[in-house]
């Protein structure tokens, strides 16, 4: 019987590669989150026409509590035995400095980044604790690890995680659950696209010099968590590409 894997934000970008990736390893079938219904209902059929699993689509915003304890706790019976959850779902929203922010767009990334990662956590955690065992991985950023300019609220929702990480994994030390959380750096997604309000222009200048990670990078990375033995837990990762060095530091050709 199949494991299963629960992945949010799974309409784009890394949570849509790691569908991918799982379907393609093979052993999982997965639970698909994103508020996009007809996006999760394309990457259903496109995952399950190409391989043999199943695919369960759980059309949700992360950030609205009532939504997500309702969708997780009225999960079918056979969906409920939830080996991995991916907590990919966030973005990050304007460059602007402290001073010039916008108020929603702070309270978009804190509900988003902060508040869904501990919602759907809370909802999922009682089906792993049943059987004591489980994998919870948190998707930070190199943002987690140094603040720079204009990054404020996003900077620090990813601080956020990272120490939501920390205190998990301590935690949930005596049910025998893993946590991992993985840092990306500088990646080709949707994420630019939507921090710069859809500005195609500024959201390609961001890898202009140096080739970027991609999607699929990322969620090879986050499936190889997965696989080392089971008394093994990678606590903390961090990956960037080639020419960037952390948050702030990189070198464009």
């Amino acid at each position: 019987m199949n494991k299963i894997v629960f992945i949010t934000g799974a309409t784009s970008g890394f949570g849509a590669a790691c569908a991918q990736q799982f379907a393609e390893a093979g052993g999982y079938d997965i639970i698909i989150n994103g508020r996009r219904q007809e996006r999760l209902l394309r990457i259903q059929k496109d995952i399950e026409e190409k391989f043999p699993v199943n695919v369960l689509p759980l059309a949700f915003d992360v950030s609205k509590r009532q939504d997500v304890m309702n969708a997780i706790h009225t999960l079918p019976d056979a969906w409920k035995n939830i080996s991995v959850l991916v907590n990919n779902a966030g973005l990050a929203l304007g460059r602007d400095l402290f001073e010039e922010a916008n108020l929603d767009e702070w309270e978009t990334m804190i509900d988003t980044n902060v508040k869904g990662l501990l919602y759907v956590t809370k909802a999922v955690l009682p089906f792993m604790i049943a059987k004591k065992k489980g994998h919870i991985i948190n998707l930070g950023s190199v943002a987690a690890k140094e603040v720079y300019e204009r990054g404020n609220v996003y900077c620090a929702s990813k601080f956020s995680v990272e120490a939501i990480s920390r205190s998990m994994r301590i935690d949930l030390l005596r049910h025998r659950i893993k946590v991992t959380a993985i840092h990306p750096g500088a990646a080709e997604t949707e994420f630019s696209l939507v921090r710069f309000n859809g500005d195609a222009a500024k959201a390609k200048a961001i890898y202009d010099g140096f080739k970027p990670l991609t999607a699929k990078d990322v969620a090879e990375v986050i499936y190889y968590c997965t696989t080392v033995p089971e008394h093994v837990c990678i606590n903390d990762l961090v990956l960037t590409p080639l020419q960037q060095a952390d948050a702030i530091y990189f070198h464009k050709e």
